[in-house]
């Protein structure tokens, strides 16, 4: 593939803050820790201090990767746990060895293509890093959000502009839920993806994951170490008793004592301040009560640590026992999920979209209150695929990869503008007529100085004309390039389906049919974590 990149900014799909962040505005540096830079990467390995027990996290990751090494082996005697991830779990018991973690929930088919995008952020930044530093070693980590309860957002993928979706009526941690109802979805994913090329490699991938294993935590390992294991990508399942013994101290003292609400409160009060868009909200009890298939919040009332929509209650002294007994049970919401993950690993970056980016800000407190180190924030990179044939159209149309991401009516406006025969903007007359009215005005001020409001009045009132005349040429000389424009409306509509970006609505798997893993071989060639920069990546 090529690439050609151009600025978040420029793209004109990414917050404010976002921006303010990667251009290291002076307003947010409170909120964060080390700049997402070489240079703050070194900084932040003088001072790491690491708090996650090393032999334990390689000990549960080699318990859950035989897990899935005894099932496979069952259908397929020849399976093995590629030799990098083996050697990447070992290395974590190093004391030189750090991991590079995104974290998404367990999307059906791997959900849109920016699930693809996190992980390919994490091994090219861990390469980067090892580069750059190779007395020691990076790990790259998918975090699992198997505890995550919200099954509506994950159990549908559109590919090839086909809605798949899973109908289950499911309830719990989404890692629990068996697959077993999925072949509806399955065979309608498998039947997009054809016969071509690499579409049976891939549907023999989806149709094992999803039909030999019985927690979908299990199904999305499976998939997720088939794509990406050869590149040593960590798959880590934090729904887990030892992970969670390690957790439960600070799991007691947060519940009890409510530091996480007032923490983030008080943070989310100076962001609203600088005019940031507050992405998450604490509460006063940051937990769920994690059982089967129950996550529900648990709340202080009455004197009492309740589980709503159940009879269960705690008094402080049984819900301390509760903790110590079965800390498995105590499951962290969305703002208490990042402490979580920087207690069990020795993590110094943290890869998310743009609203993780915000919301991991509005947490710096909170890990200042703990102790716990806050990791580099690392803006995932985004990529735009553009197909042969559409790259062949966008090339004779002049277009560069800035305009691409023009809204399409200004983008026809401008194409209009810029290769018409004829001069369509009225701007020189505007300004002749400017002018005049600056005559005007002065004239009529000597005379009556009341006048001055008039005179300005009928300026606005011309300037909408001439502007309404302007729009007039345009939508006239548009008429004489219809076809050239139906083209531009082609190229938007399959680039930015639904008037959004590609990655956050089309699966990856056509893409994968075209190309394999060579597919995510170019976008680790292509993609620089730290570069800023989004790629639009063209077929050769």
């Amino acid at each position: 593939m090529d690439v050609a990149c151009i600025s978040y900014k420029e793209t004109g799909f990414f917050s404010p803050t976002v921006i303010d962040y990667l251009e290291d505005k002076p307003e947010l540096r409170s909120f964060y820790s080390y700049r997402p830079t070489l240079e703050g990467f070194a900084e932040f390995l003088e001072n790491k201090k690491v708090v996650a027990d090393r032999e334990l996290l390689a000990d549960t990751l080699t318990d859950q990767y035989q897990l899935i090494d005894k099932y496979a082996r069952i259908w397929d005697p020849e399976f093995v746990i590629p030799q990098q991830v083996q050697q990447n779990i070992e290395r974590l018991r190093l004391s030189n060895t750090y991991t590079i973690t995104t974290g998404h929930q367990l999307n059906i088919f791997a959900g849109p293509l920016y699930f693809i995008y996190k992980i390919v952020t994490a091994i090219k930044l861990a390469q980067q890093l090892k580069d750059q530093f190779p007395d020691k070693n990076f790990v790259p980590v998918y975090w699992m959000a198997s505890e995550d309860h919200d099954f509506a957002e994950i159990n549908y993928t559109t590919i090839g502009g086909k809605k798949v979706h899973w109908w289950h009526e499911a309830t719990g941690a989404t890692g629990r839920i068996h697959p077993e109802t999925m072949r509806q979805a399955l065979n309608q994913y498998k039947g997009v993806l054809g016969m071509e090329h690499y579409g049976p490699e891939l549907a023999a991938i989806v149709e094992t994951a999803y039909t030999r294993f019985d927690r979908l935590a299990d199904a999305t390992r499976y998939m997720v170490n088939a794509l990406f294991g050869r590149h040593g990508l960590v798959i880590i399942d934090a729904d887990n008793q030892r992970l969670k013994q390690q957790f439960a101290p600070i799991v007691q003292r947060d519940i009890i004592e409510q530091n996480s609400f007032k923490n983030i409160t008080a943070i989310n009060e100076e962001l609203v301040k600088l005019g940031v868009h507050i992405q998450v909200n604490p509460r006063e009890i940051n937990f769920f009560y994690l059982k089967e298939s129950l996550r529900e919040r648990l709340v202080f009332e009455d004197n009492a640590y309740k589980v709503l929509n159940t009879k269960l209650s705690f008094t402080e002294a049984e819900l301390k026992e509760e903790i110590a007994d079965h800390p498995e049970r105590f499951s962290p919401n969305v703002v208490m999920r990042p402490l979580y993950q920087e207690c069990i690993l020795p993590n110094i970056a943290y890869i998310g979209g743009g609203a993780e980016v915000v919301y991991w800000m509005e947490l710096k407190s909170n890990f200042d209150h703990y102790k716990v180190d806050f990791p580099v924030l690392i803006l995932r990179n985004s990529g735009l695929v553009v197909r042969k044939e559409s790259a062949v159209k966008i090339k004779r149309m002049e277009l560069a990869a800035a305009d691409l991401f023009k809204p399409t009516d200004i983008l026809k406006n401008y194409w209009i503008k810029k290769h018409s025969r004829h001069n369509l903007s009225l701007q020189q007359e505007w300004g002749e007529l400017t002018a005049i009215f600056d005559s005007i005005k002065q004239r009529a001020a000597k005379i009556d100085p009341t006048l001055a409001p008039s005179t300005e009045a009928v300026q606005a009132r011309l300037k909408k004309a001439i502007d309404k005349l302007e729009k007039k040429l345009v939508k006239a000389e548009r008429e004489n390039y219809h076809a050239r424009l139906e083209q531009i409306e082609q190229i938007k509509t399959e680039l930015f389906p639904g008037n959004s970006l590609q990655e956050r609505n089309e699966n990856f798997g056509l893409l994968y049919v075209k190309w394999g893993q060579c597919f995510i071989d170019e976008l680790i060639r292509n993609f620089d974590p730290l570069a800023f920069e989004f790629a639009v990546l063209t077929e050769a």
